[in-house]
């Protein structure tokens, strides 16, 4: 009796750290981005013409498309943590599976947003970057380089659930056990804050 007491013990001690950790790591990126924030909205103050002028190239729709996107998929995660706690495994899996497939439309629609980019030759190092003014070779440095950190993210969070997903599946995570899936949730609620805050700075401030 008091080895599993202190089984239990052992294995809350885990789950408090696991806990703090990843707080820690969250706070680290929030750190990153908000450090890649600042620089941008400094070269924005210095080139208001140029940004305005090159942040038109976007398109909005696509912007709003992922946002609404990433913002159903925050929705669906908080539904499977929930769900696990209540022994639903099956629902849990299934918001799962959901949120993967929102972030796989995600890369998607980027994909095919920088792929118009980059088939007018609009890309980093290419030769119409270097063409153009200084002010907007930053808009589209800071562009390329913050959108495709926030992708990098977005695969090291469907790593994440995919993990999660195969551990609900297999029982490995549960009602009294779902740390995991827990941080998971919150490494995902970042990588979905991070992009609200990216969509205005680079689609609709003008």
């Amino acid at each position: 009796m008091e080895t599993t007491a202190t089984h239990h013990a052992d294995m809350h001690r885990d789950d408090d750290a696991s806990k703090i950790g990843m707080w820690l790591f969250i706070f680290t990126e929030i750190l990153l981005f908000g450090g890649l924030f600042i620089v941008y909205s400094v070269y924005r103050f210095r080139n208001p013409v140029a940004f305005h002028i090159a942040h038109q190239e976007l398109s909005i729709t696509m912007g709003l498309i992922n946002t609404i996107i990433l913002l159903i998929s925050s929705a669906t995660v908080a539904i499977s943590i929930s769900a696990i706690q209540k022994k639903d495994r099956k629902m849990s899996m299934m918001m799962l599976g959901m949120t993967l497939l929102f972030a796989l439309i995600f890369l998607v629609n980027k994909y095919f947003e920088w792929g118009a980019k980059f088939e007018h030759g609009m890309y980093p190092g290419s030769d119409l970057m270097t063409m153009l003014s200084h002010g907007d070779m930053l808009f589209f440095s800071l562009y390329f380089f913050m959108t495709g950190l926030h992708a990098v993210h977005i695969i090291v969070g469907m790593v994440l659930l995919s993990v999660s997903l195969f551990k609900v599946r297999n029982g490995a995570i549960h009602s009294t056990r779902f740390v995991l899936l827990e941080n998971s949730g919150l490494y995902w609620h970042l990588v979905d804050l991070i992009w609200i805050f990216l969509f205005p700075l680079f689609y609709l401030i003008h």
